[in-house]
């Protein structure tokens, strides 16, 4: 769709102004960028006919791009409850739209793996953190990192990888809250990522409302008609398809992947 790709060129064209001014040090142009990105890629999401769930979590996204310009503890935490509040879209669409996208076994691992490593840097940060701070930051990483892993295990590797990128990101700020070494420009590394993130995120999930199936539908028994040559209707359906078929127990088919 036409509409749909001139968006997504807006908000890459928006990432790439916002990575420049970070990178030259020129504070309005980065003022002016951030705020843009969500509402773009939250646009390109609906023209999609995307489900509101994912749209809903950009604009929660968005909300705490806003929020975080400032420096102010009350604008920190409102705009990490905004996060925060786009994470629980995330994980409810998961729910509803996603499907089992690793083997049980492997899933079991990976989980593994994630609780490792949110413990490891909570303890990582807990003593640097002020105080006040310190267990808004931790039920915040649990949620995200909980997203991560689900994102990873109900959508598959692209939406997985937004996940991780959206941990990444997160972390370098929480390493300057409390005051932990970073790289060089810790700003540029964080909207190179964080962007990066919420757009694999987006185009990982399902692209349009229709919920995918828990289970697949037994087969219908073949009738005097279809044994005329009227055939059985096919059932089941794809992985993220949410695509409106003629019969209504249709759970539909896998849309085209192009924005």
């Amino acid at each position: 769709m036409r509409r749909a790709r001139i968006l997504l060129a807006a908000f890459a064209l928006a990432a790439g102004a916002d990575l420049v001014s970070l990178a030259v040090g020129f504070g309005p142009g980065h003022t002016a960028a951030k705020p843009l990105l969500m509402l773009l890629l939250a646009s390109w999401a609906a023209v999609r006919g995307a489900p509101r769930l994912l749209v809903a979590a950009l604009l929660f996204g968005w909300g705490g791009d806003v929020l975080l310009l400032s420096d102010a503890q009350p604008a920190f935490l409102a705009g990490m409850a905004s996060f925060a509040a786009g994470h629980v879209c995330y994980l409810a669409l998961f729910r509803t739209h996603g499907r089992n996208a690793v083997p049980r076994a492997r899933a079991g691992l990976l989980a593994a793996g994630y609780a490792i490593a949110l413990v490891g840097i909570l303890v990582l940060l807990w003593p640097g953190l002020p105080a006040g701070l310190r267990v808004p930051v931790a039920a915040y990483s649990v949620l995200l990192t909980a997203m991560a892993y689900f994102a990873l295990t109900r959508l598959g590797a692209v939406a997985g990888a937004g996940g991780a990128l959206f941990m990444f990101s997160d972390t370098l700020i929480a390493t300057g809250l409390a005051d932990l070494a970073q790289p060089p420009l810790p700003d540029l590394w964080i909207m190179a990522t964080y962007p990066a993130a919420q757009f694999l995120l987006a185009r990982g999930a399902p692209a349009t409302e229709r919920p995918a199936p828990t289970t697949r539908p037994a087969a219908r028994p073949a009738t005097v008609g279809a044994a005329r040559g009227g055939g059985l209707r096919p059932l089941g359906g794809g992985l993220r398809s949410r695509r409106p078929a003629a019969a209504p127990a249709d759970p539909g088919r896998r849309p085209d992947p192009s924005p």
